[in-house]
């Protein structure tokens, strides 16, 4: 099986929304706060990766739980600089 970079844009609004649970305006409103900057094609549709909509679920659980956009930019910013360090670590590791 071919795996695919988890990065690469695939997925239209429509269908991203589909995949999350979400209303299309939600994933508009996200992206317009910075939670996410989906790809765009040449004619300037959005296209999500598979990392945006794990994004896109992280920031749905999270409104669920109660907490707001800005809250919710603020965790997600955490778990980037989360992920970072730990790659940085597992570099680090590697090379001793």
């Amino acid at each position: 099986m071919i795996r695919r970079d988890p990065r690469t844009p695939l997925y239209g609004i429509a269908v991203a929304a589909q995949l999350v649970d979400l209303p299309e305006a939600t994933l508009r409103l996200f992206e317009s706060r910075g939670l996410l900057t989906p790809a765009r094609s040449e004619g300037g549709t959005r296209r999500y990766s598979e990392d945006d909509i794990d994004r896109l679920r992280r920031a749905a659980e999270l409104r669920e739980d109660g907490i707001n956009i800005v809250g919710i930019a603020r965790v997600l910013a955490l778990q980037d600089e989360n992920v970072g360090l730990r790659a940085a670590l597992g570099d680090a590791a590697s090379t001793d």
